[in-house]
């Protein structure tokens, strides 16, 4: 089905699939060859198959084809996914860190948890499931080893603070963050743009130094993808 797959120039792990219909999706190397995780496209080339990215299914993936600068998640990453859901996006960066990282998949949805074992735990081994409150970062300390990125797509008020209590246990230091900002879950009576500079300061205020800020729009409205690094 692939026409061809190129490497993104800017991103390790990630790469650009041309398909026959003329499109060119986003796309990340499958680490667990033949399985779909969500109905994505399987595509083989040059003795690999890679798995097509929806930026409509995934936040991360808009803010790439959005003009994220920076990607932090990188082969041999160890990552906390706080609001994992089902795996969507874990999947693929389950991908990208490869067998020699590790993504610690945080969410208390149980139905979404064990549609995330279902999906990802049984065929990849660097997953690992946490059932638990993200507001909570002292019930699974024991389970979380120290990280080079915390990822968090939460959809719960003070969504800056619990990133950085959350940051204050497992991110090492000059880790990096990236957060979904969901505005109307923060407070559905002010502006997109308030809430986004309201949860930002919060950030700067507990010791993070803003790299970019990125609306998500037309992949998904009145978010945004903020990335960060712990000073």
């Amino acid at each position: 089905m692939a026409v061809s797959v190129r490497k993104d120039d800017r991103f390790e792990g990630v790469f650009r699939v041309s398909l026959e219909d003329g499109s060119t999706r986003l796309a990340t190397r499958n680490l667990a060859p033949g399985i779909s995780v969500y109905g994505e496209i399987l595509v083989k080339a040059d003795g690999s198959e890679y798995r097509t990215w929806d930026a409509h299914r995934s936040k991360l993936a808009a803010a790439i084809l959005r003009n994220l600068k920076t990607l932090p998640i990188r082969e041999g990453s160890h990552v906390l996914y706080l609001g994992s859901a089902s795996g969507t996006t874990a999947s693929h960066v389950s991908d990208i860190v490869a067998n020699s990282g590790r993504v610690y998949c945080v969410d208390f949805a149980q139905r979404s948890m064990r549609e995330l074992i279902d999906a990802l735990c049984t065929n990849r081994r660097n997953v690992y499931p946490i059932l638990s409150d993200a507001r909570q970062p002292e019930k699974y300390k024991a389970l979380v080893a120290p990280v080079d990125v915390i990822y968090s797509d939460v959809a719960q008020p003070e969504q800056a603070k619990l990133l950085a209590d959350n940051a204050d246990l497992f991110l090492k230091p000059k880790g990096s963050i990236m957060i979904a900002i969901k505005s109307r879950s923060v407070d559905v009576t002010k502006e997109p743009t308030d809430v986004f500079e309201q949860e930002i300061g919060v950030l700067r205020r507990r010791g993070f130094k803003i790299a970019q800020r990125i609306r998500l729009e037309p992949y998904e409205r009145d978010h945004a993808i903020v990335l960060g690094t712990k000073e």
